[in-house]
């Protein structure tokens, strides 16, 4: 197998990927020449699986999957801890030409329900810990034919299944176009959506942003807060190391300040993924490391824009910048994004080569510099469809375009600016109002942790800002003084009109905050 690289002047760079091709047989096969090297370290326990022992057991299980009678092309789910068995499952799933669905572990009972439902998957591999949770629903599924348990070693775990498969190296006859994993949305604004990937996204991402944008090498260690489930954790912890070579550090543990901080002292990685609520979180810990206690050499976050003043107070504590992207899980992974040495704190940065950008009005038309309309995408990771939502398929993907949802400017030099979702959008005497500059302001009080803004009527009908105010520990606020530090940075009329203090802030399980929750609170 061989992948061939285009990078001409006149063309966006791409990576050439032939017809018959298997991802997960791409990324073991680039690693054959250093098996002993460290693939994976569980943060937890101090264990190691080296890529010669990573290749051995993923093909195992492959053959397992194979003796147990599960056929190419039948979905199966993973709902696992961080652990070293995840990479294992996930990569031997896609040699046997297996199509597994890496679930997000921090769902409710009923979110599961409806997912395998959907998905009409065959096997269930869950991490022992998260058994209470499916437990309502064993025996009520009947697509589902069998639960293999994570993290113990009896017949119906994972490790069995490892052990008792042959260790011959079969790889599925699959192509580049062919389905080779799902990953369900967020829902952060309704059903979780089913989206499915090709065999030729995983290598793209890693490609022209892994090695491109962040420039992941061999000698890197690597750790990501955001898990393997969650469409940016995945390229962060398995994609893109293993298209080097280096090494990730994996955590099953709920990534808080004392857990990351503790990665991040003991095995020293090189490449810290974070997203912005945590990044502010660790900004926020009285126990902070120093700056000559860690190692890293280059942060990236995602999942929602990062306030400039986070970025700016980050870099001045450990002298490395944060590169802020935006990606999707329709598109698998970043496609805008600051660059090493070319940050603009406040922006997303630019397109990652490879990509193509187009911001859209209302109307339909192409906006011009400083223009606000939604972000659309072009590029090769784009999924094929989200499963049985047709209609929702033919609205998202449409044609070469993927639509985000997401409202941005771009300005001269072609950095581009979030300006909220596009359902998140206010209108406050007829001027478009961004909730996320609003809450980026406010983010620059020192007394503030993290706040979200949302449009409520007054009593005239007509909409106005109110803001969601979380305070740091120990840390007091008034209202009035909130509203004058917007005042004083921003046009007059974006001042939220009511502040409310609230201990949190709803959000997905994946951090997202929600501020539909926020509206429908704020309209009860």
């Amino acid at each position: 197998m061989h992948l061939s690289h285009a990078d001409h002047s006149t063309t966006p760079p791409r990576v050439e990927i032939p017809r018959d091709y298997n991802a997960a047989h791409d990324l073991l096969a680039r690693n054959a020449a250093r098996p002993d090297k460290v693939a994976y370290v569980d943060a937890a326990t101090g264990a190691q699986l080296t890529y010669g022992e990573l290749a051995e057991q993923a093909h195992r299980f492959a053959n397992a999957l194979r003796q147990r009678g599960i056929a190419p092309e039948t979905r199966v789910m993973i709902a696992m801890l961080d652990t070293l068995e995840w990479p294992v499952v996930f990569l031997g799933s896609i040699l046997a030409g297996v199509v597994p669905i890496a679930a997000n572990t921090l769902l409710t009972t009923r979110d599961f329900d409806f997912m395998l439902r959907d998905s009409r998957a065959q096997v269930l591999f869950v991490s022992k810990p998260l058994l209470p949770t499916f437990e309502p629903l064993i025996g009520k599924i009947s697509t589902l034919e069998h639960m293999v348990i994570a993290g113990e070693t009896g017949e119906h775990s994972v490790a069995h299944m490892i052990a008792s498969g042959k260790p011959d190296a079969q790889v599925a006859g699959t192509c580049s176009d062919d389905a080779c994993f799902w990953l369900y949305s967020s829902g952060s604004t309704g059903t979780p959506k089913g989206t499915v990937h090709l065999h030729s996204h995983l290598v793209q991402t890693a490609e022209l942003y892994g090695r491109a944008i962040l420039g992941i090498r061999e000698n890197d260690v690597v750790y990501s807060a955001a898990k393997l489930f969650f469409a940016y954790g995945l390229g962060n912890a398995l994609t893109f190391p293993m298209s080097v070579g280096a090494t990730t550090v994996l955590l099953a543990a709920r990534p808080t300040p004392a857990e990351v901080f503790g990665v991040l002292r003991k095995f020293q990685p090189t490449i810290f993924c974070g997203v912005p609520t945590l990044y502010a979180a660790l900004l926020a810990d009285a126990e902070r490391p120093k700056r000559s206690e860690l190692k890293m050499r280059v942060c990236t976050s995602a999942g929602e824009a990062l306030p400039a003043d986070i970025g700016e107070r980050w870099t001045r504590e450990y002298g490395v910048e944060i590169l802020d992207g935006i990606g999707s899980t329709e598109m698998l992974h970043i496609f805008l994004s600051n660059r090493p040495g070319k940050v603009r704190y406040g922006t997303t940065g630019q397109p990652v080569p490879g990509y193509e950008l187009r911001i859209v009005g209302d109307d339909g038309r192409e906006c011009g510099p400083g223009e606000i309309g939604e972000l659309q995408i072009s590029g090769p990771s784009a999924a094929l469809m989200y499963w049985n939502n047709r209609a929702k398929t033919k609205s998202t993907f449409a044609g070469e375009w993927t639509r985000s949802g997401d409202k941005y400017t771009c300005d001269a030099d072609g950095y581009y600016t979030y300006g909220g979702r596009s359902d998140d959008m206010l209108k406050v005497g007829g001027i478009y109002v961004s909730p996320f500059e609003v809450e980026a302001c406010l983010a620059t009080h020192d007394a503030i942790l993290e706040a979200a803004v949302i449009g409520v009527a007054d009593q005239d009908g007509l909409v106005k800002p109110k803001a969601y105010v979380v305070l740091k520990q120990g840390r007091q606020a008034s209202a009035e003084d909130l509203q004058s530090h917007v005042k004083s940075r921003l046009a007059p009329y974006k001042y939220p009109r009511w502040i409310a203090f609230v201990p949190e802030l709803p959000k997905t399980a994946t951090g997202k905050i929600q501020r539909f929750k926020l509206r429908a609170q704020a309209h009860a």
